[in-house]
């Protein structure tokens, strides 16, 4: 993997580049409190047929961060920034968690630069109350305290107790998030109330979610499905809130084919 350093949007955002340098490129981007390395699972399938293009959020990883609170919109110019930066048109793009929140309003702003939107594991409206808790817990003692409850509500008990080392890297990826990170990416997910820009999107839209998340949960998703029109709803079972880790096989089946579909139309 070669790391690239990419200065955008006034930050310095580190990023990943693989594949046909003439191909479609995808992009994907990462959710709170984890990194690019999150997609390793889907690299070594797509980067095969696409330029698959990985970034940091700012604050997470390898990107630098700055003071929060966030916005949505700054996010989102994170993104638009970084693709000018690489001399990218126009991507596949997917997002998992917050990375799917950024791609809801991207989509919205920028739809020309989107060939598809793949909103995977997240939300147009969040509950408030529970992001609270978890802001005022990582103001007053760091990112520590939501290693294990994260890794509870992004896996299903029997893939955690079957993947041991695996949860010992995703310890190892929240705890090289920013407490700044942190709070500015939490915050915008608390803020979050996307639902009334949803009839916007043009893009070419395919859903998916695991069945047993608790986070963003499949109401949620269905919420987006019936919102944006001519959309994709893909339900994966026996996963939680990352069925890109807990599910590969069938995650990326389900890309592919979404991919693939509109790859050979006109």
């Amino acid at each position: 993997m070669r790391f690239q350093s990419v200065r955008a949007n006034g930050i310095q955002m580190r990023c990943v580049v693989e594949g046909p340098p003439s191909a479609q490129a995808l992009l994907l981007c990462n959710g709170l409190a984890t990194d690019l390395e999150l997609w390793e699972p889907q690299v070594s399938e797509f980067s095969k047929a696409y330029r698959v293009i990985r970034y940091d959020t700012r604050g997470h990883g390898g990107t630098s961060t700055s003071p929060p609170p966030y916005s949505l919109s700054l996010l989102v110019e994170d993104l638009r920034s970084l693709l000018d930066a690489l001399g990218v048109d126009q991507v596949h793009f997917a997002g998992m968690s917050l990375g799917g929140m950024i791609g809801q309003a991207f989509a919205v702003r920028y739809p020309h630069r989107l060939r598809s939107l793949v909103l995977c594991d997240t939300s147009a409206r969040t509950r408030r109350e529970i992001w609270e808790g978890r802001i005022q817990q990582v103001e007053l003692e760091g990112v520590e305290p939501m290693i294990e409850p994260s890794i509870a509500r992004w896996f299903t008990k029997p893939f955690r107790d079957a993947n041991p080392a695996l949860m010992d890297e995703i310890r190892q990826m929240i705890r090289r998030v920013s407490k700044d990170g942190y709070l500015g990416g939490a915050r915008v997910v608390m803020e979050m109330d996307h639902v009334a820009q949803l009839a916007k999107i043009s893009t070419p839209t395919l859903v998916i979610v695991g069945r047993e998340d608790g986070s963003t949960p499949v109401a949620d998703a269905q919420l987006m499905h019936e919102h944006i029109t001519g959309s994709t709803l893909c339900v994966i079972d026996n996963a939680a809130h990352l069925p890109n880790l807990e599910r590969p096989a069938e995650f990326n089946r389900v890309l592919n084919q979404f991919l693939s579909r509109l790859d050979a139309s006109p």
